[in-house]
């Protein structure tokens, strides 16, 4: 099986960066290299079932097995010790990447109530744009009537541009919905 947006990319979205920001060398382009998917989980220091449901969804979501985050330090005011775990996250690279974006433009996006387009302030000085869903469920892998809690998710697209005007061109001409200005 092949991905729609990877070749999307390649024949259509490469031309247009070229034109567009007039780089010589397609090597140059900006691309997406990595999707950082993370949930965090304050209640886990409570109840570990909680780890077990998030990572089911989680591996759901990705296709690929969550990673339990660590507490850095000890915060007395959240009763939380260093080492303990409060969250998770998968990082997506490839194949993966490419169809997990798919499957959030095409797929959970639109099955959001009086969605108007992603704001377009959430780009980072490296060109980097960060998303944060409110519930897990907009993707068709999580059953609603099989989740404990309706969790939210931070999905952060790294790209390798080197500003935020680069990283917009190339997500709007991936087919991200991102509002106008």
């Amino acid at each position: 099986m092949s991905c729609r947006l990877k070749e999307k990319y390649y024949q259509e979205v490469v031309p247009q960066l070229k034109e567009r920001l007039g780089y010589a060398n397609v090597m140059q382009l900006p691309r997406v290299e990595k999707i950082v998917i993370s949930v965090g989980l304050g209640e886990a220091t409570q109840n570990s079932k909680v780890l077990e449901a998030a990572e089911r969804d989680l591996a759901a979501i990705s296709g690929q097995h969550p990673v339990v985050t660590r507490a850095k330090r000890s915060i007395s005011a959240f009763k939380v010790r260093e080492g303990m775990p409060i969250g998770m996250m998968v990082t997506l690279r490839g194949k993966r990447m490419y169809e997990f974006m798919d499957k959030l433009i095409s797929i959970a996006f639109p099955r959001f109530r009086d969605f108007r387009g992603l704001s377009p302030d959430a780009f980072d000085v490296q060109g980097n744009y960060s998303i944060g869903m409110k519930e897990q469920i907009a993707f068709p892998e999580i059953d609603y009537d099989k989740i404990d809690k309706i969790r939210g998710l931070g999905i952060t697209i790294v790209t390798s541009t080197k500003n935020r005007d680069e990283a917009k061109s190339l997500l709007e001409l991936m087919g991200m919905p991102l509002r106008r200005e």
